[in-house]
């Protein structure tokens, strides 16, 4: 029997080491003399650091045969509502949960050299939003999980609005507006569906369950909520054409902000269509199936061909996501079991690879403060390593054998294909278009002569950038090599939610 609250240990661990920042911060207004600034690195890691180790037995140990709620926690929080503090993973969310763990660290070490301005607010907020992260995925009554989702919105809208590049309070608001405008829509949903259910509790398995027995929905109820939860989904996806906040975001946010708003806050929204519209609405998504899937392959295109235009190599990786998270949603709504399968792992694969690449166009743009392929050329003479790494992580986004982005695409493809052969043979054209731009990228900045001579003195990767890298390059390779363990793992939550 489980007698320590592991997962509120690890959600509310960061948010801890937040607050000794700002500790920290106040002291040393006192005693009027300035800590070292490599201190509230240090204390970030550390906190960051931690709660990914913390994590770990959650994954190693997490039961692969049980399709319910594991590690659960449950305190009544409101008990006049119904509204209750609750915890717990499943096949759905363990690994996101371990992906956001992992990329939290990456982001700040990936501040360690371009951060160099408000550096106690700048780790605060990261910290703050680990823990905004970790309650979305680990959250187990409705309204808590938006409470969380809400809050993830504050720290990034300030990573972006004091942190950002030129354009960085137009990218802020856009991000602000966009995203907090559809969850409103999700909001009315939740309050709806605990009024029809009764107004006993939002709980996800009470909620759920009520639906399938005492209270079910009428058809017209079932199509009207999966709409509102579906809006404020797609727009965190980003899915086409509720896009349009996603490239102004990425290219004014720092690097860190770039890597958490890829790797974990787009996943926020293909695993709210997973966890929440597919299980609480299955009429609806037999019914929209069609249209969701073929969004999907317009995200897939759309954002293919956009990065195919770009220059600038942040929002060329920015569209790229688009088209990534579109072949995601493809797999969700094929609503095979093979195909979510993959979905999942995408998720994963794309926080991977795509992290990567944002720490990677990051340490470029801290030593020679542009991202224009142009100004670039020969890189690979001059930096061998970082071209090296590059090319590993831009193999696994293309989705190469042996790495971990194929395994996602292939089961997704094998598993769409059976009920939508024609959308997944267009959404298959995504992986040809992406490996154009990125080979093309590649070759624009690592090939050819070094025509600049302010290129000629630039420095390989540092310490930092290789312990924020060489996580992800195991992982993309492991994952290419042997699947198996992360794929057991939401196995039979995919079938549970699935079953006809």
């Amino acid at each position: 029997m489980q007698t320590w609250p592991v997962l509120s240990t690890i959600l509310w661990w960061p948010t801890l080491g937040a607050l000794i920042i700002g500790l920290l911060r106040w002291l040393e207004a006192i005693r009027g003399r300035a800590w070292p600034l490599d201190l509230y690195r240090q204390v970030a890691l550390f906190f960051s650091g931690t709660a990914f180790l913390m994590m770990l037995p959650v994954v190693i140990f997490f039961h692969t045969g049980y399709s319910g709620l594991q590690f659960e926690e449950r305190v009544r929080w409101i008990p006049e509502w119904g509204i209750s503090y609750a915890l717990g993973v499943d096949g759905l969310n363990v690994l996101l949960v371990g992906l956001t763990a992992l990329l939290v660290p990456v982001a700040v070490l990936s501040a360690w050299h371009e951060v160099r301005e408000h550096i106690p607010g700048f780790y605060g907020a990261l910290l703050f939003l680990e823990t905004a992260l970790l309650g979305v995925f680990l959250a187990a009554d409705l309204l808590m999980f938006y409470v969380f989702w809400e809050l993830v919105l504050v720290p990034m809208f300030f990573i972006i609005f004091v942190w950002g590049g030129p354009r960085r309070v137009y990218a802020a608001f856009k991000f602000l507006l966009y995203t907090f405008a559809g969850s409103l829509f999700m909001l009315a949903g939740i309050v709806y569906l605990y009024v029809r259910t009764g107004g006993q509790s939002l709980l996800y398995g009470d909620v759920l369950q009520a639906l399938q027995t005492a209270h079910p929905l009428t058809p017209r109820e079932e199509a009207l909520l999966f709409l509102a939860f579906a809006l404020a989904f797609a727009v965190k996806v980003p899915m086409v054409p509720l896009h349009m906040w996603l490239p102004a975001a990425h290219v004014e946010a720092p690097t860190p902000g770039s890597v958490l708003l890829a790797g974990v806050l787009l996943k926020m929204g293909t695993y709210g269509l997973l966890r929440f519209c597919v299980p609480l609405f299955p009429q609806a998504v037999t019914r929209f199936q069609g249209v969701m899937v073929a969004l999907g392959v317009v995200g897939v295109i759309y954002g293919a061909w956009a990065a195919l235009a770009q220059t600038d190599m942040k929002r060329l990786v920015a569209y790229s996501s688009i088209s990534h998270l579109g072949l995601i949603v493809v797999g969700i709504f094929a609503l095979q079991p093979t195909a979510a399968q993959g979905a999942i792992l995408q998720m994963v694969n794309h926080g991977i690879s795509t992290g990567g690449l944002f720490v990677l166009v990051g340490l470029l743009y801290e030593r020679r403060h542009t991202r224009e392929m142009d100004a670039y050329g020969g890189l690979a003479a001059v930096l061998p390593r970082y071209a090296a790494v590059f090319l590993v992580i831009l193999l696994s986004s293309i989705g190469l054998p042996f790495l971990n982005g194929f395994v996602g695409e292939f089961l997704i493809f094998w598993g769409a294909f059976r009920r939508y052969p024609v959308a997944t043979a267009l959404a298959v054209t995504g992986v040809i278009w992406s490996a154009v731009y990125m080979l093309r990228m590649y070759q624009r900045v690592m090939h050819g002569p070094v025509t600049r001579e302010e290129n000629r003195r630039l420095a390989d990767m540092r310490p930092s950038e290789w312990a924020a890298m060489v996580p992800l390059l195991v992982l993309a390779v492991w994952i290419g090599l042997w699947a198996t363990p992360f794929l057991e793992r939401t196995q039979t939550a995919v079938q549970s939610i699935l079953r006809p």
